[in-house]
């Protein structure tokens, strides 16, 4: 068999009577909605159901697969402890998808359990699901800090298992949509609550799965959703499957948004192979953006791939004619001109390396640049080094820092405009502008500080300043 069916569910604990204790009246279309999937996996009858939950065991470098035959759970963190849960899991189903995930270069499996309780993003699903049936066996999985196409094929392994042990297996996606939808809600409101609320629901009930993977990582974040990569999961998991979709409810009457989709596989569809059509797209606008890139940002290109391939660090003068005519005021300016430099390094939207020097340590921006290509791309302490597979996916860009200026007070700071160095005896922590997600001062210093070792309320520090010119 395999996948026969996917559905894209919330986890609001007080959807639950005894948990809400009559505030879940305000939902009442979500619980019907929810009831309606249940009867349809009841009338399914699965052997196998899989549900990704964004409150399970998460990492930032291994997707988590529970382990062991067995777990329970309950709603006691919520004031209801007599509603509780036990259930079997497929341990068969785990092991393999850890296997696959091996052998695709995903780090994966059942290592690392902080908890074995079932969490509330697993039980309530179950708790719809379980009135109506219970003959099936359980693989629970935690999200990861891996990019989207990462959890996309994820997904899609967890097709292959489910077609080579011939089960019949079930799909749920748990996760809610915007926590940011009301300013009386309980997380308040922001702009791009209702923005990725609209987005999600148009992409889920239309079924074209490539648009999750487009989604920036600032909207996701400035939105507060907890449940896309558990949506881009369940979409690899229906990668080249013709399915009938229906969208049932979305509603936002909390300030958090909630939304159900039905999948049915109806056979297989070479065309829906989402991912092929995204990295497609993704080579093109790649390519596009390296035609476009500046002297500096070659530079830093080639110092961080001849190290990664190769092992050597070039030489600029041999590879300056390479880069531009020795009459070019660029390749001057690199020559013959002393700054402090940032290379910062992004993959699929997000970052993979950042290192730089806040003042000149070499003798000219050429050499800062060749050195801190190669710390950003195999030094940085935050992540893995990069891997020459890696290469052809990185997008770099070139910070060339002016010189800082002492401040006054945090009045004197632009978030777009000027980076900021914060200093307290011998800590010191820099940030650059213009980022995406750090809209105030506030956060630009909490999180200098916070780079500095100090906390994000520090008080006596010492202030600095300073423009950068951007090269991408």
């Amino acid at each position: 068999m395999g996948i026969i069916a996917g559905f894209m569910v919330p986890h609001p604990p007080m959807i639950v009577p005894d948990v809400g204790r009559g505030s879940e009246s305000v939902v009442e279309e979500t619980t019907r909605a929810y009831e309606k999937v249940a009867d349809e996996i009841a009338e399914l009858k699965p052997d196998t159901i899989v549900i990704s939950s964004p409150h399970s065991v998460m990492y930032a470098d291994y997707f988590h697969i529970s382990p062991g035959t067995h777990a329970s759970g309950d709603f006691g963190a919520f004031r209801a402890p007599q509603v509780s849960f036990d259930v079997d899991y497929d341990s068969q189903f785990a092991l393999q998808w850890s296997n696959h995930a091996a052998v695709n270069d995903i780090d994966a499996g059942t290592l690392g359990e902080k908890d074995p309780d079932l969490d509330h993003g697993t039980m309530v699903p179950l708790y719809f699901i379980m009135k109506k049936y219970t003959g099936f066996k359980l693989v629970r999985i935690g999200l990861s800090g891996f990019s989207l196409s990462t959890h996309y094929r994820m997904g899609m392994l967890c097709s292959t298992v489910a077609e080579e042990l011939n089960r019949r297996v079930v799909y749920v996606a748990s996760g809610d949509l915007s926590h940011k939808l009301k300013e009386d809600g309980p997380y308040g409101f922001n702009a791009l609550g209702p923005i990725y609320d609209e987005r999600i629901m148009d992409v889920m009930g239309s079924g074209e799965f490539d648009r999750l993977l487009d989604f920036d990582e600032t909207l996701c974040n400035m939105a507060a959703e907890c449940g896309h990569k558990s949506f881009v999961m369940l979409a690899g998991a229906l990668d080249r499957k013709s399915v009938s979709i229906e969208r049932l409810v979305h509603q936002d009457v909390t300030g958090v948004g909630y939304g159900i989709c039905t999948y049915h596989i109806e056979g297989e569809d070479p065309d829906r192979a989402f991912l092929d059509k995204w990295n497609a797209r993704e080579n093109a606008r790649r390519q596009a953006l390296r035609d476009k890139e500046d002297v500096y940002v070659r530079l830093a290109r080639k110092s961080l791939e001849s190290y990664i391939r190769k092992g050597k660090k070039i030489d600029w003068y041999d590879v300056k004619d390479e880069l531009g005519s020795a009459t070019d005021k660029a390749i001057s300016e690199l020559e013959n001109m002393r700054a402090g430099a940032f290379v910062s390094i992004h993959k699929e939207g997000k970052l993979r390396g950042c290192i730089g020097t806040i003042s000149a340590t070499r003798s000219c921006i050429a050499d800062e640049i060749i050195e801190n290509a190669i710390s950003a791309s195999t030094r940085d302490p935050r992540f893995d080094p990069i891997e020459e597979d890696e290469l052809d996916a990185l997008e770099i860009s070139v910070d060339v820092l002016g010189e800082a200026e002492a401040i006054m007070s945090p009045a004197e700071l632009d978030v777009k405009r000027y980076g900021v160095i914060v200093t307290k005896n011998r800590r010191r922590g820099l940030l650059l502008p213009n980022l995406d997600g750090v809209d105030t001062v506030e956060e630009q210093l909490s999180i200098a500080k916070q780079k500095a070792g100090l906390a994000p309320d520090e008080e006596g520090c010492f202030l600095e300043r300073f423009e950068v010119v951007r090269h991408t």
